[in-house]
């Protein structure tokens, strides 16, 4: 009896173990129908990833590439952006990405925490308003919090005594996504993995890891040297475009972004409604509670590394930097959100595996707020997106009808979206994204359509200043005279 009863309970053992990877596939199943229902794949591309996708796609001329930006984005949505202009089927595949790369990441860990604190960590990091938002668009910060949890993951594996080959291989090649997709977040991420490997000498983790640096980066250096002058001169160029960088503290930008603001800047306003923001309070407390439980019982490696990774990550985005765009901590919150998930389940929970039912409750209760303000802002930040794309579309038809037909040049205010969505080249003269100068637009006048764009109400460019103007969708539209068409009214 008692050789059934042991058997029993491995069986029993046994049917958990293989159950237990489910938790995280229905996490990632799941991340995928939500993105889908609550940001509508009919949405249309942003600014930015107008800018990434016209890289590879022919809906239009490539727009202006600046400093700062990264290829990986275009290699990413090359397989659907090379052949189709199709914003639906982009956004279905970028949202399967998503969750694929979710659970190739949270499966990392498996062994380093338990499924159910690895199932709890991907909840909460995909439940965030900000990722579910930018989980399906072609953009680059999400791609680097999944790197960050596979390239910190594998370090810690390896660290642990588990199969070197495959780890090694997710290191050098999850570094290798994250400078593909941002060189610098890469280097901000990857500071303690650096730290720890040099300190404890471990040569082999250390050369995957500066391999993999090496080759997500090496196409931005070599662009560097062949577009800007130098390494040194396309970083001077990237922090005068992001306002130049140094000390300054943009906490208070963050939270204010925390409403739904997608580019704060200038960053200014009465800070939110303080339940909108508790959870971002809550998270660095419930982090330090999750170190001070993994210190507590000798395992502090695996759950210091992707703390200090994480805030490491969001260094220059809270100090170094004066505005604020909250999918720039995408992997602040990605790699936070294991030792977070730990400590909750600590607090519902007797070491002995019993529930504290008051813990329980409140933690539930929290959770459940949690989740509706996230699905409140997200609400909101779809609606408004959806609008101010919709009007980029429509006021791209208003050019069409106004006889600026491709091939074509769009110039001034928000030329680059407008551009895109009138499937002209945009061009700008002054600015951030200066790639052009006033006498070789007049000469493209000569040659094919050319309008110029104005806030409604705001002085437009000198050049096109005597040309006919057309007020729509909160723009006035200047249309060069050799570009008018028969129906321009």
């Amino acid at each position: 009896m008692a050789d059934t009863a042991t058997a029993t309970r491995t069986t029993r053992t046994e049917t958990v173990r293989l159950a237990r990877p489910g938790a995280t596939a229905l996490v990632a199943a799941a991340f995928v129908l939500v993105q889908l229902l609550f940001v509508p794949p009919r949405m249309g591309l942003g600014w930015d990833e107008i800018v990434y996708v016209s890289q590879v796609g022919d809906h239009a001329p490539a727009a202006f590439f600046s400093a700062p930006r990264a290829r990986g984005v275009p290699l990413l949505a090359a397989p659907i952006a090379s052949w189709t202009s199709s914003t639906e089927l982009l956004r279905i595949y970028f949202a399967v990405l998503a969750a694929l790369g979710l659970y190739l990441a949270l499966r990392v860990w498996r062994g380093l925490f338990p499924e159910r604190v690895l199932a709890t960590a991907g909840a909460l990091f995909a439940t965030l308003w900000v990722t579910l938002f930018y989980g399906p668009q072609a953009m680059p910060n999400y791609w680097v919090a999944i790197g960050a949890l596979i390239c910190a993951g594998c370090v810690l594996r390896v660290r642990a005594g588990r199969p070197g080959g495959p780890a090694l291989w997710g290191v050098a090649g999850s570094a290798a996504l994250m400078a593909l997709m941002r060189p610098t977040d890469a280097v901000w991420v990857t500071l303690p993995l650096l730290v720890l490997l040099l300190a404890v000498r471990h040569r082999r983790l250390l050369a995957a890891l500066l391999v993999g640096l090496a080759a997500g980066a090496a196409e931005w250096v070599i662009e560097a040297y062949v577009s800007y002058g130098g390494l040194t001169e396309r970083l001077d160029e990237a922090s005068r475009i992001q306002g130049g960088l140094g000390w300054n503290v943009a906490v208070g930008d963050q939270l204010r972004s925390l409403t739904g603001r997608a580019l704060c800047r200038p960053c200014t306003g009465d800070l939110p409604n303080p339940l909108i923001v508790l959870w971002w309070f809550a998270l660095p407390v419930l982090a330090a509670l999750g170190l001070w439980l993994a210190v507590r019982a000798r395992r502090t490696e695996r759950t210091l590394v992707p703390l200090a990774c994480g805030l490491t990550a969001g260094i220059p985005y809270l100090f170094l930097i004066g505005y604020a765009a909250p999918r720039f901590l995408l992997p602040f919150y990605a790699l936070l959100a294991l030792p977070v998930a730990d400590a909750l389940w600590h607090l519902v929970r007797r070491p002995g595996g019993n529930w504290r039912p008051a813990a329980a409750a409140l933690v539930a209760v929290g959770l459940a707020g949690h989740l509706a303000v996230q699905g409140a802002v997200l609400h909101s930040v779809v609606g408004r997106t959806v609008d101010a794309r919709d009007n980029w579309a429509r006021t791209g038809d208003e050019l069409h009808r106004l006889g600026v037909q491709p091939p074509c040049l769009v110039t001034g205010f928000e030329s680059i979206p407008l551009g895109y969505y009138t499937g002209c080249a945009s061009g700008n003269t002054i600015g951030h994204n200066a790639n052009t100068t006033k006498a070789a637009v007049l000469a493209e006048t000569r040659r094919r359509p050319v309008a110029t764009v104005a806030r409604t109400g705001s002085t437009p460019p000198g050049y096109a200043r005597s040309w006919p103007r057309h007020r729509f969708g909160g723009f006035d539209l200047y249309v060069a005279p050799a570009a008018r068409g028969s129906g321009d009214g």
